[in-house]
């Protein structure tokens, strides 16, 4: 599975945002989706995850209820809307693929996609 992330850019605090992530390649297998985030000098962490059929849906503690991840499986593409942006936000964010949401968040990803910079300013 090949994944292009896109939507990136620069808001101002309590901006809004929204991500997407396009895969290509072996769709026609079942896989969960999520985004994950690397902010400068920190590691990589998790933020969403979504699992094929969308029933199990997974947050990291300090996005949710901003932040809202969906997916479409028609058009092979994921999406992540981010309200109530804030400066701590600021990040690299990652799509990636995995056999569940639970393993993305447990395990991380077996696809990466390459990032899309979001930038919060105060």
């Amino acid at each position: 599975v090949q994944l292009q992330a896109s939507g990136g850019g620069l808001v101002q605090a309590g901006g809004s945002l929204r991500l997407s992530c396009a895969a290509s390649g072996r769709t026609g297998s079942t896989y969960a989706t999520g985004w994950f985030r690397q902010a400068p000098g920190k590691e990589r962490e998790f933020v969403a995850a979504i699992s094929w059929g969308g029933s199990v849906v997974l947050y990291e503690d300090s996005v949710k209820g901003r932040f809202t991840i969906s997916r479409d499986n028609a058009k092979n593409t994921m999406y992540l809307q981010m309200n109530s942006l804030q400066p701590e936000d600021t990040a690299v964010y990652y799509c990636a693929a995995g056999r569940s949401a639970t393993l993305l968040k447990s395990r991380g990803a077996d696809y990466w996609g390459q990032g899309t910079q979001v930038t919060v300013s105060s």
